[in-house]
C-alpha cells in the first residue's frame, strides 16, 4: 500500500492529477491526501482537509484511538 500512496501523491503533486483512493488505514490515507471523506454505513459523515479530519474529535475517537 505504501507504494500506491507514493504514486498517488506523486501524480497529484507533479502532474496535477486527482486520485480517488479508498483506504481503511486512516493514518496513512490522511498523510497522503489533501482532502478526505469519512464514510460510515455507506454514507459520507465527514469531509474536509486532512488536517481538519485529523483534528476532528469523532475521527480521533473512532479511527485513531485517541
Amino acid at each position: 500500500m505504501d507504494d500506491i500512496l507514493k504514486v498517488a501523491s506523486t501524480l497529484a503533486k507533479n502532474d496535477g492529477i486527482s486520485v480517488l483512493l479508498v483506504e481503511q488505514d486512516i493514518t496513512k490515507a490522511l498523510a497522503a491526501a489533501d482532502r478526505g471523506y469519512v464514510v460510515e454505513n455507506g454514507h459520507i459523515v465527514l469531509e474536509g482537509s486532512s488536517g481538519e479530519l485529523q483534528a476532528n474529535e469523532h475521527v480521533k475517537k473512532a479511527y485513531l484511538g485517541i
